[in-house]
């Protein structure tokens, strides 16, 4: 007779990596965003964050995200494209966008005290330019930002987020040529 311990042993190995494998997944492009794109000293918060937020494809691409603690301040950051939009929008879809993107982040880290929100517009670099290091010419520049406390009603994000002031910064030229007309 066979020793029933080993087959005991066999089988359950035999269901571990069966069950292993049935279980397995690739990572979702989300999940992959998210760990490529976080940075700062809560990374961990910033990939939270991420998975929500790259769950989606929005017309003006989310390219970072970051999350920062200093004490009991935590502060998120998410920086978009201000370029290439996925399709033509217009300003109050943009808008629509940062508010959405604002909610989620918002839900993901509710510990976060504010999120800052910037676009930025890639700056045309001769070569040969020093780009890093502490002679470094800037490659982009913010064309767009904006600073939402938490437990800011979305109404009234929206309605800051819309126009210059009052927390936000549009570059005008940039707002006239980025977006399409309002139907």
């Amino acid at each position: 007779m066979r020793n029933p311990t080993k087959l005991v042993v066999a089988a359950a190995l035999a269901a571990g990596f069966a069950g292993g494998v049935a279980r397995a997944s690739a990572p979702s492009v989300a999940d992959l965003d998210a760990t490529a794109r976080s940075v700062g000293n809560r990374r961990d918060i910033a990939e939270r964050i991420g998975q929500s937020v790259f769950a989606t494809r929005w017309p003006a691409e989310v390219n970072q995200i970051s999350a920062n603690e200093l004490g009991k301040h935590m502060v998120v950051g998410i920086r978009m494209w201000g370029v290439k939009f996925e399709r033509p929008i217009t300003r109050a879809q943009f808008v629509d966008e940062v508010a959405s993107v604002v909610g989620r982040a918002f839900a993901a880290a509710p510990q976060a005290e504010e999120v800052d929100v910037w676009a930025s517009v890639p700056i045309d670099v001769s070569k040969g330019v020093v780009v890093s290091g502490d002679l470094a010419k800037p490659t982009s520049r913010t064309v767009f930002s904006l600073t939402v406390r938490k437990g800011e009603p979305q109404s009234v994000l929206r309605a800051r987020a819309s126009r210059t002031g009052d927390g936000a910064y549009w570059d005008e030229q940039w707002a006239q040529d980025a977006f399409v007309p309002a139907a």
